[in-house]
């Protein structure tokens, strides 16, 4: 892709996330619109009750200066008018807390349900601190924004309002304070501007400093081995000068506007008191008449209230384009089929082709895995093996080519029928629930039951340190420190508990010693519902148990075979295991394949 190119993709994205964003605002509006236009009517009635104050202010006067008998009466009328405006102004402020956090939650589901629909990989673009501070601050600035596009929309109100009131007051007045109006509008519009480029900037530095303050939280325990905490301290804080700047630019655009709209007011109430003076002195105008005037004049220079809401606006869009940047994420979308009952979980991988970035990562992959078999994926780092085994269960579709097990696409099945059948054991398994009991038995459709979790556990040799826990299956995960090699088993005992007709263990058991593993992999065979396995493998000795081995090299198939064929036919085979493929492991490996071999003798002679 040239540089023009990837400046067009860039610019493309950022509409479609623009758009996405203010979609998504408007969506949130539309969730609490009861709410908003509740705010929208108590703003804009306290907008027309401080509108109609001068001219009943300044009326009243010029009764009670005639001593008019209705001069009570109207003063009366200011009070309830006065009384008026303070009220509404409370209740909206009341009802704009209840909208800001309705929108907010609403956009932080939309952003964490579109977040975990998405394929592992696309969630991984923005870094744990980032998703962290799009889902928290950004979300709470720009749930804001209805409430704030209510306040400002209303805010217009007494401007427009009292400059018609100047002209139905005196014609003069009026053209006084028009004369001061295109700066009012260029001041308004420099601020927009202005403020949108600042924001932005000072967001896009809080994002990436959240994300290296998550690093170094995650990686505590290195930072301290390694000795690098100061180092690690000036990284994460490095563009915090920056950000300083930012925020005080922010200030210096609200308060430069602000030191301007401070000068012109004055000049501007001035011209309307000088040029009302002289039409008062005439006899054109009374008193009363020429208070109101000095008020609307007052109320149409009120360019605070304009900016204020026109600020929160533009922080709120700006804050929800990086939300939005979530929701943009592409969702893995489901059909509504279902896998035919009783089938032994054939997998079949039909020119299967996966892209990252420029790069084709599996090329044009092609295999049938029959049902009940247990296929080993062996190859160097790098050669594809997790993004296989990822495309496989579904964790991520294919660029090209098709998936199918059991003779159903993937693509076409529903999210709980996949789910059900299709289970997946991690390398660094990420332990959820309250309690041990509850992450074993965490999963899709209905939960298993104790004497289940126990089995599965017992499967993965994690019963015997479970049950020194202070409450057993029931210690709290957070009172339960444990090893690397005990988080990994308390994996697998969650994927066989919820073991399907497909099991794919992603390098599951990487962590557990050699004795451990092979016991695993025996309690797989034996004590876990039958089905067809993948394994990632770097052990020999999964190599050797597998049923089928499947060579992946350079993102492609190389060879599938018996681990014991592709090890005699191909002396580049025994090098993917590394300083495993010594003699003594030979040795190891040949006894594991015999007694491989003489089971396959032993099923076929039972045949």
């Amino acid at each position: 892709m040239s540089p023009l190119d990837a400046q067009d993709a860039g610019a493309e994205r950022a509409a479609s996330v623009a758009a996405t964003a203010d979609r998504a605002l408007v969506a949130a509006a539309r969730h609490s619109a009861g709410r908003t236009a509740a705010v929208l009517g108590c703003t804009l009635g306290a907008a027309a009750a401080a509108l109609a104050e001068p001219a009943v202010l300044g009326h009243t006067l010029d009764l009670l200066l005639r001593g008019a008998p209705a001069g009570p009466t109207w003063t009366l009328l200011c009070a309830v008018v006065i009384a008026a405006e303070v009220a509404l102004d409370a209740a909206a402020g009341r009802l704009t807390g209840d909208v800001d956090g309705r929108s907010t939650a609403r956009l932080r589901r939309l952003g964490l349900a579109r977040l975990l629909r998405a394929a592992p990989h696309h969630a991984a673009r923005h870094a744990p601190g980032e998703t962290a501070a799009r889902l928290t601050a950004h979300a709470t600035e720009a749930g804001k924004v209805p409430a704030a596009a209510a306040h400002a929309v209303a805010a217009l109100l007494p401007p427009l309002g009292a400059v018609t009131a100047l002209f139905l007051i005196d014609l003069w007045t009026a053209l006084a304070f028009l004369v001061g109006v295109p700066f009012l509008v260029l001041l308004l519009r420099a601020f927009a501007r202005d403020t949108h480029a600042s924001i932005a900037r000072y967001q896009q530095v809080q994002l990436e400093t959240a994300g290296r303050l998550t690093e170094a939280l995650a990686g505590a325990r290195t930072i301290a081995a390694a000795g690098t905490v100061e180092r690690e301290r000036a990284r994460v804080l490095a563009r915090l000068p920056e950000l300083g700047t930012e925020g005080r630019r922010m200030w210096q655009v609200y308060g430069g506007t602000t030191a301007r709209s401070t000068a012109l007011m004055p000049m501007l109430l001035y011209a309307v008191l000088a040029v009302g003076g002289v039409r008062l002195a005439a006899g054109a105008i009374g008193v009363g008449e020429l208070l109101a005037a000095v008020r609307y004049a007052g109320l149409a220079a009120g360019i605070g209230a304009v900016t204020g809401g026109l600020a929160a606006v533009v922080r709120g869009r700006s804050a929800a384009r990086r939300t939005a940047a979530l929701l943009t994420l592409p969702a893995l979308a489901h059909g509504r089929a279902q896998l035919p009952e009783g089938g032994p979980g054939t997998l079949e991988l039909r020119d299967v082709r996966v892209v990252r970035g420029a790069a084709t990562v599996l090329h044009d992959i092609s295999l049938v895995i029959p049902g009940g078999t247990t296929v080993a994926v062996v190859g160097r780092s790098g050669a594809g093996k997790t993004l296989f085994a990822a495309v496989a269960g579904r964790l991520t579709d294919p660029d090209a080519g098709r998936v199918l097990l059991d003779g159903v696409p993937l693509r076409e099945l529903t999210a709980e029928a996949l789910r059900r059948d299709v289970g997946y054991a991690f390398d660094r398994p990420v332990l959820l629930g309250d309690t041990v009991g509850g992450a074993i038995a965490f999963g899709a459709g209905p939960g298993p039951g104790p004497e289940a979790v126990r089995v599965a556990a017992r499967a993965a040799g994690a019963d015997a340190f479970v049950r020194r826990l202070p409450h057993g299956y029931g210690t709290a995960l957070a009172d339960a420190p444990m090893s690397g090699g005990e988080v990994q088993r308390l994996g697998l005992a969650r994927a066989f508990c919820h073991a399907g007709r497909l099991l794919v263990l992603d390098d599951a058991t990487s962590s557990l010693d050699t004795v451990t593993a092979r016991e695993v992999e025996r309690a797989l065979a034996r004590e876990i519902r039958p089905g067809t396995r993948i394994v990632v493998a770097h052990r020999l000795s999964t190599a050797a148990r597998a049923d089928i081995v499947v060579w992946l090299e350079d993102g492609r198939v190389r060879a599938t075979g018996t681990h014991r064929e592709l090890w005699r036919a191909d002396p580049a085979y025994r090098t993917v295991f590394g300083a495993d493929a010594d003699e003594d492991t030979e040795r190891d490996t040949g006894r594991d394949t015999e007694r491989h071999t003489g089971r396959d003798t032993e099923r076929e002679a039972a045949r």
